[in-house]
Order: structure tokens, then C-alpha cells, then sequence
């Protein structure tokens, strides 16, 4: 009888697989994962592998391919990992979300983007940046869309809409639907340390309605000044200037913002981040936080904005001061960081005193936000998967940001790193005397997005970058920083 080799046999079998048209043949020397993952996550970003496809067991796949099932697992890792497939036990692994796909870089003109880099930020800054051509983008402040659970949306979609009855598609209550205020106080009781009676919840369009309500109401009361923190959020500051409030900085240091500087500036309120400041990172400490309740009992109001404070990796939860400060503090948070911007949803506590005054002034901006969506995103929270989601997302992050930080290292030595312990972005600052918008306008004619931390502060600071990691690949937040080292040292 005739036995041939197994190996031999092996050799003389045509290597690859119908799914894809993937032939390992075309893979570099030692990068089968590598070009196994790009190969995947490619198809997902054009459509032949759509949102709720399962691809191959990597038992079958790696047979078919005739390469180890370690090469299989490392490659569909990776795409775990960047939130595009997921495993659904006996349904196998199925892809979950599309990639974005960003356009060929174009170096910015004079009156584009990059020129939005000199002088001071417009009002549309943002704006034009968003939509700058760019290969990269490490501007903080988003979420990995790519991860949105369209799938589990869609369940609590056709939920909702089998049992709606008819008169829930009328006018609702100004402070929104119901079923999501229970839900956010549910949320904000388990995630936040923070009791909330729904019919003390009012849901806005976000955290920049919920500025515009609570501003319109102080400016009544005879309030035409809102402190802000110094670095602070440039987008937060324009929004309070355009409902004609003035904003005195407040310096932050390493234990948050200083009370003492607060009180020297004479104003009746101030808006803070103290969970995870932005864009330092810094918490707000215990003995400052003391100092703000006295403050406050004399009479401040505090403005919370809440913004990504679930997103948390190496440091314990930090209650809300809303649970703190209950009379005297307006809390805000949204879903803009936990799920996506576009859904413009977002929750509103404010001091007892003042809940009258918001709801007429929710009613008269809008009747209230559209009742559809509350809706479904309250099924959302309520069945556990936005947790679920949330669970998912820290490890991501986490593994992204570890990225971030191993790159700096590599291709910017001599940087000091701010806030790694929580959120969605960090803060580089460097020595040497140059302008940090020439290193962001730099870094953008390169093809990488990303804010200048001048931009966010009113004193003078240090040059830095305030940089995003959560939405972006891993692959592509080494590339991106390693631009970033490019350019500082052609322009030093």
C-alpha cells in the first residue's frame, strides 16, 4: 500500500479559501495575523462582510487557509479587540460593527483647517476640523462609533414599537419620556452613587442644551458669570459665551480645581468636571472637595458636567458631587461618550429650587426630545445591554490607551502624560518653546488630527496635545503619534 507523507501531502494541497478569496500565499514573511486581520477588517469596511454576517470558525478556517488555528484566533483578536466582530457563543463570531473609513489626506489650504490654527478658535472651529481630510484622527471627545450595538438597538427598536400604543406618538411631557427618566435614574444609581427621582430629571439634547437651560435660568436670576476651570473645555466655554455668560479661569492643579482661586473671583457659579477633568484628568480631591461644599453653602452654584466619568481603568469610582451637594448643584451627563454623539441625548438634574424654571424653559425650546428614541434607548438601559456595551468598551479602551502610552514613549520621549487612569483621551505636554497649534497644524498637513491644548486654556500653559484614543485602531494610534514625533522634531 501506498502511504504518503502527511507533511508532503500538506505541501502539494492548493493553500487557500473561498471565503475571501484568501490566499496566505500573499501574506509578508511572520505577518499571517497581521494580513489575516487587515484582510477581515478591509472586507467588513466595503460591505462583503456586513453588519450581522458570521465568518468561519477559526478550526475551519485555519484548516482551510493550512495554517495554525493560533494565526486564525490572533487575527480575529484583533478585530475583537477594535470592536468590529464579537463572540456570540453557538451563533459563532459575527461582525458587529463597520470601521470608519476616513478619505485620502489632502494638506490643508490656507483657508482651511489648518488655518484654523492661528489666532484664536472661532466659534466653528470644531466644525472645520471635523471635517478636514485627515488619515488619523486622535481628537478627543468620541467614543469608538464603529461599536455603536446597532444590533441590540434594533432589538429594543422592534421591542418598543410592538407594544406602543398609539397616543405615546402625541405630545409628551417637556421633561421627557418617562421610561427613560426611570431609566437614568436607574443608571445614575448604580453607575454615579447618585439618587435621582425621575420627575426630577429633565432630558435634554445633550450636554450643550442642557448649558443653554441652565444659563437662560441663571441669567433670570441676575447670574452673568460662570466660572470654568483653567485648562477647561474650549467647546464648554464658547457654549456658556454665546448665552452671554463671562468665564473667569480657575486654575487646576494635580488635586483639581483651586477653591481658593474660585472664591477670589467673585462669581456666583462655576462649571466643573471633577470626576475626570477635562483635559488634564485630574479628580477632583477630597479636601477640595470640602472646601467646594463650603462654597457652595455660601451661596455658589456648581455646574457638573459628568461627561465620560464611567469610563474608568486604573483608579476606583468617584461619586458624582451631585450626591454631595444636592440644592446646590446642576448635574449633566448624556450618552454622547457611553454610545454616540449623533443620538443627542442626554440628562438634567437640576438644584430643586430651579427644576420649575428648566422645564418652562425646556418646553418653550422644544416641547421636549423626540419621544421615539427616549424610548428605545430606555429599553436599551433597562435590559442591561448599555452595561453590557460599557463592559466591552473599558477593555477596548483600556488596550487602547496602553497603545497610546507605549507610542508616546517610543516616538515622543520627552513628554509628560496627563489623566491615563480615566476616559476616552490624555494630555501630553512638552518643554521647549514653541507653539503647540504649529505642532497640531503640522501633524495635520501630515495627515493626524488633534487639539492643541492652548485651545483649552485661557492662561498662559505649556505646549501640548490633547489626544483621543478610544475611537481609533491600534494600528493607527501608533502611526498617529509616531507623525506626531515626525513633525515636533522637524519642528524643533
Amino acid at each position: 500500500m501506498n502511504r504518503s507523507n502527511p507533511e508532503t501531502s500538506d505541501r502539494s494541497v492548493s493553500r487557500g479559501s473561498d471565503f475571501l478569496q484568501l490566499d496566505p500565499a500573499d501574506a509578508p514573511p511572520g505577518g499571517l495575523s497581521d494580513w489575516l486581520a487587515g484582510r477581515l477588517r478591509a472586507a467588513i469596511a466595503d460591505g462583503r462582510l456586513p453588519v450581522g454576517s458570521r465568518l468561519p470558525a477559526t478550526r475551519v478556517l485555519a484548516a482551510d487557509l493550512h495554517v495554525s488555528r493560533g494565526v486564525v484566533t490572533e487575527a480575529y483578536q484583533r478585530l475583537v479587540a477594535d470592536g468590529h466582530i464579537a463572540g456570540r457563543g453557538r451563533a459563532g463570531t459575527v461582525v458587529v460593527a463597520a470601521p470608519l473609513t476616513a478619505p485620502t489626506p489632502i494638506a490643508p489650504t490656507p483657508a482651511g483647517a489648518g488655518a484654523s490654527f492661528s489666532g484664536t478658535p472661532g466659534s466653528d472651529v470644531f466644525d472645520v476640523l471635523r471635517d478636514a481630510s485627515a488619515r488619523i484622527d486622535l481628537t478627543p471627545g468620541v467614543p469608538d462609533l464603529s461599536a455603536f450595538p446597532r444590533a441590540a438597538w434594533q432589538r429594543a427598536e422592534r421591542t418598543v414599537l410592538r407594544a406602543l400604543p398609539a397616543s405615546a406618538l402625541g405630545y409628551g411631557d417637556p421633561r421627557g419620556a418617562a421610561p427613560l427618566r426611570a431609566a437614568a435614574a436607574h443608571w445614575l444609581a448604580r453607575n454615579r452613587g447618585l439618587r435621582a427621582d425621575p420627575d426630577a430629571i429633565v432630558i435634554v439634547a445633550g450636554t450643550a442644551q442642557a448649558l443653554g437651560l441652565i444659563t437662560r435660568v441663571l441669567a433670570r436670576d441676575g447670574v452673568d458669570t460662570v466660572a470654568v476651570e483653567d485648562p477647561g473645555s474650549l467647546g464648554v466655554r464658547q457654549h456658556l459665551r454665546h448665552w452671554g455668560m463671562r468665564t473667569p479661569p480657575v486654575p487646576v492643579d494635580t488635586d483639581g480645581v483651586r477653591v481658593d482661586a474660585l472664591r477670589a473671583t467673585a462669581a456666583p457659579a462655576v462649571l466643573l468636571t471633577p470626576a475626570h477633568q477635562f483635559p488634564t484628568g485630574t479628580v477632583l480631591g477630597g479636601h477640595r472637595r470640602r472646601d467646594l461644599m463650603t462654597w457652595a453653602a455660601d451661596g455658589g452654584l456648581v455646574i457638573e458636567d459628568d461627561y465620560d466619568a464611567e469610563h474608568r481603568y486604573d483608579r476606583a469610582p468617584v461619586p458624582a458631587l451631585r450626591s454631595m451637594l444636592t440644592d446646590r448643584v446642576f448635574y449633566t451627563g448624556s450618552v454622547s461618550k457611553l454610545l454616540a454623539p449623533a443620538l443627542r441625548t442626554g440628562w438634567l438634574l437640576p438644584p430643586p429650587a430651579h427644576l420649575d424654571a428648566i422645564v418652562d424653559e425646556k418646553r418653550f425650546a422644544d416641547l421636549g426630545n423626540a419621544a421615539l428614541p427616549q424610548l428605545v434607548l430606555a429599553e436599551l438601559m433597562e435590559s442591561g445591554e448599555m452595561e453590557r456595551n460599557l463592559r466591552l468598551a473599558r477593555r477596548r479602551h483600556r488596550q487602547r490607551r496602553d497603545t497610546m502610552i507605549t507610542a508616546i514613549g517610543a516616538h515622543l520621549p520627552g513628554a509628560a502624560v496627563h489623566g491615563t487612569a480615566a476616559g476616552l483621551h490624555l494630555t501630553v505636554t512638552f518643554t521647549g518653546r514653541f507653539r503647540d497649534t504649529d505642532l497640531a497644524a503640522a501633524a495635520l498637513g501630515r495627515g493626524v488630527k488633534a487639539h492643541p491644548l492652548s485651545w483649552h486654556a485661557q492662561r498662559p500653559c505649556p505646549p501640548g496635545l490633547v489626544l483621543g484614543y478610544a475611537a481609533v485602531p491600534a494600528s493607527d494610534i501608533t502611526d498617529g503619534v509616531a507623525v506626531l514625533g515626525q513633525a515636533l522634531r522637524d519642528l524643533l
